[in-house]
């Protein structure tokens, strides 16, 4: 019998490898993931700008089972389209069998933060083509004031002294998920020691062009508009909870996009719970709670492990999830090439 997990990223990969080594004899663990390497995206900002590391983003999934028997997991590298009551369609029609089911699918977001491609080399090219632009730039804004924006800005700026970087955010702080002190510390570092331009409380129309924008131009607040040699976007995350629309609709929260789940991470919505209990979601892509950060997928992959465990010994799920927002939403943010702050 089959527990799949759809999505290789930080949470899906760390319940796939606890699966391995605990799943009871007369199952196995399924990892499905349309990548060919894990994405290592905490490193995308730094290798956006720095030549000749992007291939170090990018991990290998080999050595995912080493601590399970043999053909305890199996590894498909494949795009889900569709989820049955009883099995996973996938892009290239083969279709998948499952007992117990996590959805750890993520969240999508354009060059730089993500890059498209699903094969290594591709990958590195289109982060090649970032370094490239930025390279060949001299006023360059980039639109969105969370972490990787504010790493980007950093990298580019100390990487590259002479360029003029300016740094837009929306709100009157940067790192909106962060404590005052991040936000504060943050903006010092950005304008006072490496000369960054940071416009706060405004919110641009990305060009018609979209995402690194070249030669391109930006509408302010109050009617202004500057042209920019480059502009980098880095807003706008989308949960990939699509999967599940044609399953459980109402499963979908209409306002944020993302799965519904109960305390226990199974699929919540109207009348799901009765037949989907054997569906669990979890990270990015869940609408947990908790902090959408690695760190948090990681905490919840335990709770679906020992849940599942648990319903594969005829019990009821009793683990809950409760998010620890101090070990969870905790960051290390790079300023730059000598600076970072936890």
């Amino acid at each position: 019998q089959n527990v799949v997990v759809i999505g290789g990223s930080f949470a899906g990969i760390e319940l796939a490898k606890r699966l391995a080594e605990t799943l009871p004899t007369g199952y196995k663990a399924v990892l499905i993931e349309k990548n060919s390497h894990l994405n290592y995206s905490f490193n995308f900002p730094r290798f956006s700008v720095m030549e000749g590391h992007e291939h170090e983003a990018f991990i290998p999934y080999d050595a995912i089972c080493r601590g399970g028997p043999p053909g305890i997991l199996t590894r498909i590298q494949d795009k889900v389209v569709e989820i049955t009551e009883e099995q996973i369609i996938l892009a290239s029609g083969n279709k998948i069998d499952y007992t117990y089911l996590a959805i750890a699918t993520g969240s999508s977001q354009p060059l730089p933060v993500q890059v498209s491609a699903t094969e290594l080399q591709d990958a590195c090219r289109e982060m090649q083509s970032v370094q490239e632009k930025i390279k060949a730039s001299q006023r360059i804004a980039i639109v969105g004031g969370g972490a990787v924006g504010v790493q980007i800005a950093s990298d580019t700026k100390s990487f590259y002294p002479h360029k003029d970087v300016t740094l837009i955010h929306s709100r009157g702080q940067l790192m909106k998920y962060f404590g005052k002190r991040l936000q504060d510390y943050t903006l010092t570092a950005l304008r006072d020691e490496l000369k960054i331009r940071v416009l706060l409380n405004e919110r641009p129309k990305l060009p018609p062009q979209g995402n690194m924008a070249t030669s391109a131009t930006l509408t302010f607040s109050d009617g202004r508009e500057e042209k920019f040699d480059l502009i980098i976007g880095c807003t706008g995350q989308r949960p990939n909870s699509s999967i599940l629309q044609s399953l459980y609709p109402s499963a979908i929260s209409k306002e944020t996009s993302r799965i519904l789940v109960e305390p226990t991470l199974q699929v919540s919505g109207d009348g799901s719970l009765a037949t989907g209990s054997r569906i669990f979601a979890f990270g990015d892509v869940a609408d947990h709670g908790g902090p959408h950060m690695a760190r948090a997928g990681w905490m919840q992959s335990r709770v679906v492990l020992d849940n599942i465990l648990a319903m594969i010994r005829g019990e009821e799920p009793s683990q809950t999830y409760k998010p620890q927002m101090f070990i969870e939403g905790a960051i290390k943010l790079t300023l730059g090439k000598a600076k970072n702050v936890v």
